[in-house]
């Protein structure tokens, strides 16, 4: 691996994101880091690199294959971040075996199968704002807690086909995964009880099956034994609760902060001079939902510009960077704007491994942001920007919570 410049120590508490990312730029497009236990890796922070690194079919994400430290014993099993790059699921597959899978997944992803879901998100969405309109007036509510949290969480239970007993424990196991102020075997541990449930579920399912991805992934196993292995299908369904319920509450909730400390782009989208559809995608490009996520491993040496990425050494999308890459959207790369016509950003990935449900993810946002701001109109925030608290991880890009002053809901207050 190139050394030339010292590598910038990730802070594992995500205090700082864009401060820091702004330090990884500072080294190139391509630079490197440190992350826990000393483990040496590139940072992609360039969108022209990114999306370079995104689309390389050389680009692997399978550890057990491609991580020449692990295949090498060299890598300490309490390495916090070992599970992004060793779990069996879709994400940590390459070739043929990630073929298999997401074209399996897949099935349930078609834009005709997401857009069927618009009455159950409308739904869902029209019953989370029932509920914060029993709270009094000028109360102060979390919009994490009480809205953009349970609407990502109920749509990805469906989805995937979780029992409603299982939906208010399983999710816990999986956000330790994102949690990089966890040690190793903490996040391990919470792993482990995740995947136990998971595999419980599954076999619930063999013999109750229903109109979900649960069922089609284990009917596509029984059929003629040419689908995944009960690891892999326990796997990749963690895997998916777990995006898709992080990935989409940070949109919506990053899309209501910014919107909220930006007063005159809420007001260019409801006088009609910007859509709602404007201010999602300017977000995904500001604040990407996930920041610097683990891991790929080129199968053979890659160039990327002036850098040489060595066969098996790690690599992350700084996809909080790339939005923000000021060779794309000049000095202004940082602001948020609306209006900005050119709003590139590869913040749902893109290639092979690009996210499978970002067209429901993109549905989600469309939908609650701009009910909650017609039912809630004079919704302000309870606090300062400054005092509201990033998640404690480097890899997400969200708020520990979003504390809101209700407004009267439009109906009391026409």
């Amino acid at each position: 691996m190139q050394n030339e410049d010292p590598p910038v120590v990730i802070d594992t508490s995500g205090a700082d994101i864009h401060g820091e990312n702004a330090q990884i730029r500072e080294r190139g497009p391509v630079a490197q880091v440190e992350l826990p236990n000393g483990v040496r890796a590139w940072s992609i922070t360039g969108y022209e690199a990114g999306r370079q690194a995104l689309g390389d079919p050389r680009m692997s994400k399978d550890g057990h294959q491609h991580w020449t430290a692990f295949v090498d014993g060299e890598v300490d099993p309490s390495f916090p971040l070992i599970d992004w790059a060793l779990m069996e699921n879709m994400n940590t597959t390459y070739g043929h075996a990630h073929s298999k899978m997401r074209g399996l997944v897949a099935r349930r992803f078609t834009p005709r199968r997401i857009e069927a879901m618009r009455p159950t998100i409308d739904a869902a969405v029209a019953g989370l704002l029932a509920g914060l309109s029993t709270s009094q007036t000028g109360s102060i509510v979390d919009l994490k807690a009480r809205y953009a949290y349970p609407l990502a969480a109920h749509v990805i239970f469906d989805v995937l086909g979780i029992a409603d007993a299982a939906r208010g424990t399983i999710l816990g196991d999986g956000e330790a995964q994102v949690d990089t102020t966890k040690t190793g075997e903490e996040i391990a541990a919470s792993v482990e009880q995740g995947l136990m449930e998971m595999a419980d579920l599954v076999e619930a399912k063999r013999g109750n099956p229903a109109d979900d991805l649960m069922s089609d992934l284990i009917a596509a196993q029984e059929k003629d034994g040419s689908g995944l292995r009960d690891a892999e299908i326990v796997g990749t369904l963690s895997f998916l609760l777990g995006t898709g319920t992080e990935t989409v509450t940070n949109l919506v909730i990053n899309s209501i902060l910014a919107l909220l400390t930006h007063p005159d782009q809420l007001e260019l989208i409801r006088s009609g001079n910007a859509s709602w559809q404007d201010a999602i995608e300017e977000t995904l490009r500001v604040e990407a939902p996930v920041a610097h996520l683990p891991f790929r491993f080129p199968t053979e040496d890659v160039q990327l510009g002036d850098v040489t990425i060595g066969a098996g050494e790690p690599v992350l999308m700084n996809f909080a960077a790339i939005g923000r890459d000021p060779a794309i959207h000049g000095a202004s790369a940082g602001s948020y704007d609306i209006t900005r016509p050119r709003k590139d950003h590869l913040s749902f990935g893109h290639g092979g491994y690009s996210c499978i449900g970002k067209a429901l993810g993109r549905l989600e946002a469309e939908i609650a942001v701009p009910a909650l701001f017609a039912h809630f109109p004079d919704l302000a925030l309870a606090v300062p920007a400054s005092e509201i608290k990033p998640q404690s991880t480097f890899i997400m890009n969200g708020r520990d919570e979003l504390p809101v002053l209700l407004s009267a809901p439009a109906a009391e207050s026409a």
